[in-house]
């Protein structure tokens, strides 16, 4: 008798949009070349068609990959290829030098994987305050820049859109540019990947507490959000390391006669790069009815396993209290860089 589990209740839901592509899906992904050849950029146009198949919304999402950010030489390599990127998205908008922009840090300051947005607009330029003063002489180069931070509505009662939509129909910038921490489905991606994107944002969608929507439709201005993936759930670390299992075996059965192999400690075998050529059967035999599902079964069978019971945790790297602030100030100089013509100090008197 057939065993059969409905899955159709369990979505597992990612805010990158590379982590909703299939293998079938590979082609619409654009790899932009850096000169840093650790840091790699993608891009992804989606359209109506492609709406419905990624569950994201129609517009543009640069992806970029990265290594250690706390690497001093890799964190100012981001920070350019960073800021080529948001200079990109500015000129795609149409968005002039002249052009107010309004920046918001969306997070919660006091939980450190859900600070990014927070600590990011601590560091960046503010300007505005400069242009209303009567009789400015404010330098050409300059961009009139606004922040603020609206909080959680845990704190505040009060949804972040609302917020934000008070202050543009009051301050009237002409874009906003959004910086949040997002969840991913891949342990890869994690603290290693920034997302930008033209369609807004959803707060805390990624940890299935959505909140409404921050974009042009809901705004009225062009939206740029920035995201870095912070936290990942259970059913995915878990999914992970089934994958990582499936792969080391793999290596290991296809170079356990190398002399090199054998004289390589366990720990120094780096399995990662190599691509799993495992059958089904020897993958059945190796986990029995689970080897037979696929990757996104999988992880929606750990999510039916681990939500009723109240173990599908949100985890987050456990270097993840400096990591937070390389990766903030990253943001920040490079939307600093990206914004202003002319380079300035963060300490404008």
């Amino acid at each position: 008798m057939k065993h059969e589990i409905d899955l159709s209740n369990y979505e597992i839901r990612s805010d990158l949009v590379l982590d909703n592509l299939r293998e079938e899906h590979q082609k619409w992904v654009k790899e932009r070349t850096t000169e840093y050849k650790d840091i790699s950029v993608f891009e992804v146009d989606v359209d109506a068609e492609k709406e419905d198949l990624l569950g994201k919304k129609k517009g543009k999402y640069v992806t970029i990959k990265f290594e250690d950010v706390t690497d001093h030489s890799n964190r100012s390599n981001l920070m350019k290829v960073l800021t080529n990127e948001l200079k990109n998205i500015l000129e795609y908008l149409n968005i002039k030098e002249t052009a107010k922009c309004f920046i918001v840090g969306l997070g919660n300051r006091n939980s450190t994987p859900d600070a990014l947005g927070p600590k990011t607009v601590d560091q960046c330029i503010v300007t505005k305050y400069l242009f209303d003063l009567e009789g400015n002489q404010v330098e050409e180069g300059i961009r009139n820049v606004s922040c603020f931070v609206p909080g959680v509505m845990g704190s505040t009662g009060i949804e972040s859109s609302d917020v934000i939509l008070g202050i543009v129909e009051k301050t009237h910038p002409d874009f906003l540019i959004t910086i949040d921490a997002l969840a991913s489905s891949s342990i890869e991606r994690l603290s290693k990947t920034i997302q930008i994107t033209d369609t807004g944002i959803h707060p805390g969608s990624g940890v299935g507490n959505s909140r409404k929507e921050i974009s042009f439709d809901t705004i009225g201005i062009p939206v740029i959000a920035i995201g870095i993936p912070m936290v990942v759930d259970l059913p995915t670390i878990v999914n992970d390391t089934i994958h990582y299992f499936l792969k080391q075996m793999s290596y290991n059965k296809e170079n356990y006669q190398k002399g090199s192999h054998k004289l390589t400690p366990v720990t120094s075998r780096n399995y990662l790069k190599h691509e799993e050529h495992l059958t089904s059967l020897e993958k059945e035999k190796l986990l029995g009815m689970m080897g037979t599902l696929s990757e996104e079964a999988m992880k929606s069978l750990l999510f039916e396993v681990l939500a009723p019971i109240g173990f599908n945790m949100m985890v987050t790297p456990k270097e993840v209290d400096f990591v937070i602030d390389y990766l903030s100030e990253v943001v920040a100089e490079s939307i600093n860089s990206s914004l202003h013509q002319k380079s300035l100090s963060n300490k404008v008197s």
